[in-house]
């Protein structure tokens, strides 16, 4: 049952504002690849913060199984059962005896 689920990750097109500066645009310009045969869990369960407003935070790690490398960074997103999470921190990419990538492990926050 493991490696079995889809996301798509989502990286954003860099545009230039009208004083110059780059953005992020996750809109219609970001790009869109879906990636099949993953496995992301529950991390660290929720936070809830109420200080302002209701929010909460859940924690999840995704998993790629031996061999697989992904291109996933650290700015990107990923999207997966009708949410959107955040990448957090550095994507692991844990070294294969011989060479190579034996898998990756990243971070994943949803906020609602």
């Amino acid at each position: 049952m493991l490696y079995e689920q889809s996301i798509i990750v989502v990286r954003a097109a860099v545009t230039t504002d009208d004083y110059g500066n780059e953005q992020d645009d996750w809109g219609v310009a970001a790009s869109r690849t879906p990636v099949e045969g993953v496995n992301v869990q529950p991390q660290g369960g929720s936070s809830e913060d109420t200080d302002d407003r209701q929010l909460t935070v859940t924690g999840w790690r995704l998993y790629t199984p031996r061999g697989m490398d992904l291109n996933l960074r650290e700015t990107d997103r990923v999207e997966a059962w009708g949410t959107t999470m955040q990448v957090v921190g550095k994507v692991a990419r844990w070294p294969a005896p011989g060479g190579g990538v034996h898998h990756i492990e990243a971070d994943l926050r949803e906020v609602d």
